[in-house]
């Protein structure tokens, strides 16, 4: 599970609900795992957000349903169906095959109580909305280990009033997050047929997820840079 991070002091939802039926929940930065929101950690407290669940069928394997819920009031939704299909089609057909549901759930009441950015469940991933204007607001200053993690998606901590803090993301950074960390830790979740202690699947899931997400991520920035700069050299000989 990707949950908001642990800044927040709320209880974080389990990652493992019974054996036949696993919610995993990412982190936020805390990052990573709101699934946390950007960090790792292990999930703890007895709450889980209600979810609707997706009995898997392995039937159609490869051909998943998207399922849209509205973001609720004063969150949004930060990828699009066309923007989930488009990034898992570039992924293997093996990565993919067992995945049978993406939902885009409601932020409630009671989901703020431990707020995700992405949960696995079964073969299902559930994305979760935030903040409509990308400020997520933490009650004590992040780690150092948090700060690097914010950095390394482009987001920024910055000091609020009464010792709050603030992550602030800029729309690129934000659908980056999720589209090369949140989407691609949570799909690693449901690949982990092996482990079952909490700790090792969250590795695992990490790892995943920097592999065939936040590297991939970081060769289309310096591919681009290079790009530029062989442009930009290009145009100087012109001269």
């Amino acid at each position: 599970m990707l949950r908001r991070t642990e800044l927040s002091q709320k209880q974080l939802a389990p990652t493992k609900v019974r054996a036949e039926a696993r919610a995993t929940a990412s982190r936020r930065v805390v990052m990573a795992g709101k699934g946390m929101r950007i960090s790792g950690g292990t999930p703890r407290g007895p709450y889980l957000p209600p979810e609707n669940w997706y009995e898997p069928s392995e039937q159609g394997r490869g051909h998943y349903a998207v399922v849209h819920q509205p973001a609720g009031k004063g969150f949004r939704h930060i990828l699009t169906e066309e923007e989930v299909r488009n990034r898992l089609a570039e992924l293997p057909r093996w990565m993919v095959e067992p995945l049978e549901v993406v939902q885009f759930s409601q932020m409630t009441r009671k989901k703020r109580i431990a707020p995700c950015y992405g949960m696995q469940w079964g073969a299902t991933i559930y994305l979760y909305p935030i903040e409509e204007n990308l400020v997520e607001t933490f009650r004590q200053p992040p780690k150092p280990n948090q700060k690097i993690e914010a950095r390394m998606f482009g987001a920024r901590w910055e000091p609020a009033s009464r010792g709050h803090w603030k992550l602030i993301w800029s729309p690129e950074a934000i659908r980056d997050f999720y589209l090369n960390n949140v989407l691609i830790h949570e799909l690693g979740h449901i690949l982990d047929t092996r482990n079952s202690r909490t700790v090792d699947r969250e590795r695992f899931a990490e790892w995943f997820a920097i592999e065939n997400g936040y590297k991939r991520s970081q060769r289309q920035d310096l591919a681009l840079l290079a790009e530029r700069k062989y442009v930009r050299r290009r145009h100087h000989k012109a001269k």
